[in-house]
């Protein structure tokens, strides 16, 4: 269940570095809506840093929050993705990646010295990153008989819907995003309006 109307996201990619008894950690962020998107920039990062000891990493997806998943990539369990993750929570961030590559500096940093490393890296990286909050959007269709058409235009203008597509055929109807905080508004209203039929499609 949502309890916002928002969330916060980054507005396009970041680089940051942390480094730490010659150990070098490289840090670069990307706003991401997809496991797809997750998987093509970890398989670029790999292609252009092909000595690099770790490749570790943090994501989460979607305004619910709910999709979210860390990789250590050898590192002593827990030392390096759940400490990028930290930072996303800390920021309260969504539809983000952070990968933190390292490269190794001869000297062991012990397990408190990497969770400070990879927490610190995830950190310079988003002190770089422009981030934005964005309203939820919820996706809907109507169906409706042309007598209703003028109501259901204004509907739209008083709850900033944007319509996506059109269809005037034998039936009528229209895919539209709204705001969430509009959603429960809207929805009342197309029921006042009988000849309609209003089907929630997903939220974007």
């Amino acid at each position: 269940m949502l309890f916002s109307d928002s969330y916060i996201t980054i507005t396009d990619s970041a680089q940051g570095v942390f480094k730490d008894k010659g150990s070098k950690f490289l840090a670069f962020a990307w706003p991401v809506k997809t496991e797809l998107e997750v998987k093509e920039h970890l398989l670029q990062l790999k292609k252009e840093h092909p000595s690099a000891n770790h490749l570790c990493y943090a994501w989460r997806l979607g305004p619910d929050k709910l999709a979210y998943r860390t990789n250590d990539d050898g590192e002593p369990s827990n030392t390096a993705g759940k400490p990028i993750f930290s930072q996303i929570q800390a920021n309260d961030l969504t539809d983000v990646l952070i990968v933190v590559v390292r490269y190794f500096g001869g000297t062991l940093l012990g397990v408190s010295g990497l969770i400070n490393a990879y927490k610190n890296a995830a950190e310079d990286v988003l002190k770089g990153a422009n981030l934005e909050e964005k309203f939820i959007l919820y996706e809907y269709k109507i169906e409706f008989d042309f007598d209703v058409l003028s109501a259901v235009m204004r509907l739209f203008k008083e709850c900033e819907a944007k319509i996506i597509s059109t269809t005037y055929e034998e039936k009528n109807a229209i895919v539209f995003h709204v705001k969430k905080l509009y959603a429960d508004r809207m929805e009342t209203k197309f029921q006042e309006l009988y000849t309609t039929k209003l089907k929630f499609l997903k939220m974007v």
